[in-house]
This record gives C-alpha cells, structure tokens and sequence, in this order.
C-alpha cells in the first residue's frame, strides 16, 4: 500500500503466504485514494487489511468458502474490501484484496 504489506512469503504455521502482486497492487491503490479523501485513513485503511490478514495466516479455515469453490473471503473491517485467499498443502495464497462494488468476475478469473 504504497508499501508492501509484509506477509509475502513468510512461513506462518507451516504454511507459507503469498499475497500476489496484484493483490499488493490493489492495496496500495486503495490506500492511495482513501489517503487523497481524508490523511490518516489510508493508514487506517492498511491497518484493517493487515488485521484480516493476520486473522487468514492464524486460522485459514474458519473463513466461508465461496461459491462452492476452494476459494475463501475474509472481510476487511470498516472498509468494503474483502480479500480472497485459497491454501494449499504448501501455503495460503492471497490473489485479490477487492472492492465489493467490483465484478466478482475479475478476482475469479486470477484463480489457479
């Protein structure tokens, strides 16, 4: 978010993260334009972004699975963002932090 959001690629409970660039990417636009609305609110911005995260690396499958798939949401808190994420055997992988106004047909077609 104008700076990285400092999961990627470490090894949390013997499950690796990757957040995507693309992910990081739409982060850091976010954070950008709640920054150019109100100063401050990018950071608040960043910081329910890494509670969410922090809540996906502790407890990957608490999270609903979406529309039948092995993708899984997390609600990004006070923002209407979600982040979607799908684990594996070797890691969690993040491919979209996005807006819920946006088509779901643009993150479902980031999926692996």
């Amino acid at each position: 978010m104008g700076r990285s959001l400092g999961k990627t690629s470490d090894t949390m409970m013997g499950r690796k993260i990757v957040i995507r660039p693309i992910a990081e990417r739409e982060a850091s636009e976010a954070y950008d334009w709640y920054e150019e609305r109100e100063i401050g609110l990018g950071n608040r911005l960043r910081h329910s972004i890494k509670q969410a995260i922090d809540s996906v690396i502790d407890r990957p499958l608490t999270f609903p699975v979406v529309f039948g798939s092995n993708v899984r949401q997390a609600i990004v808190q006070d923002f209407p963002y979600r982040i979607f994420f799908s684990i594996n055997d070797e890691s969690t992988v993040i491919f979209a932090i996005f807006h819920t106004s946006r088509n779901p047909m643009i993150w479902r077609g980031r999926i692996d």
